[in-house]
């Protein structure tokens, strides 16, 4: 019983939230504990999102991330490749109708 009230009244944080409190303890204004008193949450919880923020920065700053592009532009991207592959294989047809017409058809080139 006194866990499904802790689960109910537990205060959910925003990100932006989040990174505020992070970069108050980086700041080192004032000690984590008393952050962490302050905006009370624990001081497990104050490292664990720490942790989460820098190991993000450090994943932009590798280029490891990739843009996250939307539903709409992927299908627009997709539409757009199948195009150009059909202008593609339009086009390599009509090169190789060309060249069997200056060569002659069925004749042999030396």
């Amino acid at each position: 019983m006194v866990k499904t009230i802790r689960r109910k009244t537990r205060q959910t944080y925003s990100a932006e939230e989040k990174i505020r409190i992070v970069l108050a303890g980086l700041r080192g204004e004032e000690s984590i504990s008393a952050l962490c008193r302050r905006e009370g949450i624990s001081e497990s919880l104050y490292y664990s999102w720490s942790k989460e923020f820098l190991e993000a920065g450090k994943r932009r700053l590798s280029g490891d991330t990739a843009r996250q592009a939307t539903s709409p532009e992927v299908k627009d991207l997709r539409v757009e490749a199948l195009a150009l592959k059909e202008c593609v294989a339009d086009l390599t047809l009509e090169n190789r109708l060309l060249k069997k017409s200056m060569t002659g058809a069925g004749e042999v080139e030396e």
